[in-house]
């Protein structure tokens, strides 16, 4: 029996009650062969349910039965009659709408290689305010077999980085497993996309499966600070140095709550932990709401080239979740006034965010993706400097229609956190915070993360990849494009109305190039370009 398993734990009491009945039963029988009769069929019962729960515990295919033997089995169960359920209980609710589409299942099904289609048209009702559609050519291209890449590196960078259209965004180790960090990095060096690290750095997990790398340095220092939690250079430089880590993201702030910092409790900063971020072993580790390193928009562009030269000329970008309006005219007013410009800058929407958050932050507080995008990329276009920075786009990104409709707002790469977490197997539990997740993707305990099989999660993290980039080709070819580049606003369009609709074009009117350093000719605009400070941050 496996070390890790403790019988009268109760996810394993189902397992545990069918094993002592066998056995018990089958005692009786021994000692007395006149009971058979009467003991065979609940003996043969028994049985089969201990032979089940002993294969679920040692499966290395589904987390979830590992973790909880013969219990899970409910779940598929329930899975499997899912589109009855629907029709019978779901469809036609009080408010006349049909259930809308799972993107979960989109990720399951890419994930394990299954068929992706479906019959019967949307389920969407598509003239409901607010739907949203990509239009199509009456020729359409011949479907890109070459894979979708985008070269990352401004003029200064010396070391630049051909990324892949799709990669996974930051989410630490501490947060998720040790196997589950050795699943998405070993998927992600099978599928040739980089992994990025969250801010609790770059850890032993990181490292196994030569994966490409994103180190995320957000204002912990995690990994590159001294003992009071400032900035070191040193330590940076060192990490930095690995031939893995192909780019560095200072992180600002992220989608689920932007303006706030974080704490992993004593309890959860074990050796581990401990040795990847730099901390004492069971103290409190805390991200502060704001940077130390710098104070203002110059500062953070010297910061920026700091990092730059450390690495020995890596590209260095930004994350963060859009705010005032006033800060990402001052980013770039900076960046002009000081002469350096981020490689990339990840734009987060508010909407995104696989970790947990206070609830007025999740839901009021940040810009979403699409509007915080749009302003990034009329800002940087407006100013001259979009040739110089790539822009990428992370919050709630699973599809590749989720993907095409942020590039045609200016995105030239997408991040996705929750999609390659569903590829691993989360199942949405929301049982992250407890260290009691029941796939085991999200706890530190041995006994919940063993479930987690690398190689088979690995297998299905580059599959989910593959096919959503493939996806993202059939897409782009449907609209007569012949690369993702070609995305642009006026491909895209939204129902204002029952009875009216506009394109994203109209929707989300972009400054022409140079347009800021010209005179803006939105009077609001060219005010607050005017106003916008380098010297400090609004906050």
């Amino acid at each position: 029996m496996n070390a890790l398993f403790a019988p009268f734990e109760p996810r394993y009491l189902a397992l545990t009650l069918a094993l002592l009945v066998t056995a018990g039963l089958a005692a009786a029988v021994a000692r007395d062969a006149t009971w058979l009769p009467l003991l065979a069929a609940p003996l043969a019962v028994s049985g089969v349910l201990a032979a089940i729960g002993l294969r679920d515990l040692f499966q290395r295919r589904r987390a979830i039965l590992r973790n909880y033997p013969l219990i899970a089995h409910m779940r598929f169960i329930f899975e499997a009659i899912r589109p009855e359920l629907r029709q019978y209980f779901f469809e036609g609710d009080k408010d006349g709408r049909p259930f809308s589409r799972d993107k979960r299942a989109i990720v399951y099904q890419r994930a394990k290689g299954a068929l992706d289609k479906r019959p019967f048209g949307t389920l969407y009702d598509v003239y409901e305010d607010g739907f949203e559609w990509m239009s199509h050519s009456m020729a359409p291209a011949a479907v890109a077999t070459e894979p979708f890449r985008v070269m990352v590196g401004g003029p200064t960078c010396t070391a630049p980085y051909e990324a892949s259209v799709l990669n996974i965004s930051g989410m630490s180790y501490g947060a998720l497993s040790p196997n589950a960090i050795r699943a998405l990095n070993k998927g992600a060096r099978a599928g040739g996309f980089a992994h990025t690290t969250g801010e609790g750095s770059i850890s032993r997990y990181h490292l196994e499966h030569g994966g490409d790398l994103v180190w995320q340095i957000a204002s912990g220092y995690f990994g590159c600070r001294n003992a009071d939690g400032t900035f070191c250079r040193d330590r940076f430089a060192e990490n930095a140095a690995r031939p893995q880590v192909r780019m560095i993201e200072i992180k600002l702030s992220q989608g689920a709550k932007p303006g706030h910092g974080g704490v992993l409790p004593a309890a959860k900063v074990n050796a581990e932990i401990a040795r990847a971020r730099g901390v004492p072993v069971g103290r409190d580790c805390i991200s502060p709401p704001r940077h130390s390193a710098f104070d203002s928009p110059l500062g953070l562009m010297a910061f920026i080239g700091e990092l730059r030269r450390l690495s020995g000329g890596k590209p260095v970008g930004l994350k963060l979740c859009v705010g005032h309006p006033a800060e990402v005219l001052a980013l770039a007013k900076a960046m002009l006034e000081g002469g350096e410009t981020p490689d990339f800058i990840v734009v987060d929407g508010k909407e995104g965010g696989t970790g947990a958050a206070p609830l007025e932050f999740a839901d009021h507080i940040g810009m979403p993706l699409r509007d915080g995008l749009h302003l990034m990329d009329s800002t940087l276009t407006g100013a001259g400097l979009r040739d110089r920075v790539r822009l990428a786009a992370s919050g709630k990104i699973v599809s590749a229609f989720d993907m095409a409709r942020a590039m045609a707002l200016g995105a030239d790469w997408c991040n996705a956190a929750r999609g390659f977490m569903f590829a691993v197997g989360c199942i949405q539990a929301q049982a992250c915070h407890t260290d009691k997740c029941p796939t085991g993707v999200t706890s530190q305990d041995p006994a919940r993360w063993r479930a987690v099989d690398v190689t088979d999660k690995s297998e299905r993290v580059a599959r989910f990849h593959g096919s959503t980039v493939k996806a993202l080709a059939e897409l782009v070819a449907a609209a007569g494009l012949a690369h993702c580049r070609d995305l642009r606003p006026d491909v895209f369009f939204r129902r204002t109305s029952h009875s009216s609709y506009a394109s994203f074009a109209d929707l989300y009117p972009c400054l022409e190039t140079g347009e800021l350093l010209r005179g803006a000719r939105d009077e609001r605009v060219a005010s607050a370009w005017s106003t916008a400070r380098t010297d400090c941050f609004m906050g």
